[in-house]
């Protein structure tokens, strides 16, 4: 496989059973991000957008198929190896921003790092570089509800980067922000992906999909599109 390659995912199919029906979420989705992208996944509801994006963030397993994450077959990695795949490897930005409400900014983004076992100070030292680079290093210790929901996704997109992760993914990461937060947020996920980052976005908002890279479209647990925007 290409040292090139983030993801890749092959004839990907997730079966889920509501009492006696079954549900085809993905029937065979087969995708490639190489290193470096910006990738919108986009589709109407129940297409699928967030049962890829859990699967290929190792918050979910395929029920067939294969997924590689930096060349490790993930399929293969009992439930231990892939809580630590995923907190090595994957950066999570959420709609809710996921934020401890008890917190300060910068306890939230030393979160992943006191999971990783970094000490106090170079944990603290990184924690306050990454709201820096988020525009918050004038933030650092307000809660959650002294910050405005654009601050919060600031916040929420620096604890992501807070293991140097190979990829981000995000969820409807606009979805509950004003329309400036949000350009706001887009601006700098272009900012991020221009200093090599890979990123994945599930998104609705056509918009938002325009300022990456690629639009990959889902519709009924397939691929039916996949476009470079420019």
């Amino acid at each position: 496989m290409s040292n090139n390659v983030v993801v890749r995912v092959t004839e990907v199919k997730r079966v889920y059973f509501m009492g006696k029906v079954e549900v085809n979420a993905l029937r065979g989705i087969n995708l490639k991000v190489e290193k470096g992208e910006f990738v919108s996944i986009m589709g109407p509801s129940g297409c699928g957008k967030s049962t890829l994006m859990h699967i290929v963030g190792c918050l979910d397993r395929p029920s067939s198929g294969h997924v590689h994450l930096d060349a490790v077959d993930i399929d293969e990695l009992d439930d231990n190896s892939l809580a630590e795949i995923r907190n090595k490897k994957v950066g999570f930005v959420f709609q809710t921003f996921n934020l401890l409400p008890k917190l300060n900014a910068i306890e939230n983004v030393e979160l992943p790092l006191i999971y990783a076992g970094i000490g106090f100070d170079q944990r603290r030292k990184k924690a306050a570089e990454l709201l820096e680079v988020v525009g918050l290093s004038d933030r650092l210790y307000h809660k959650p509800s002294e910050l405005s929901g654009g601050q919060s996704q600031r916040v929420a997109i620096a604890r992501s980067l807070a293991n140097d992760p190979s990829i981000i993914l995000a969820d409807e990461p606009t979805g509950n922000l004003d329309s400036k937060s949000g350009d706001e947020i887009i601006h700098l996920f272009q900012e991020l992906n221009s200093r090599g980052i890979t990123l994945i976005i599930v998104t609705h908002d056509q918009e938002i999909a325009n300022h990456s890279k690629r639009i990959v479209r889902l519709k009924d647990g397939l691929v039916v599109a996949d476009d470079q925007v420019r």
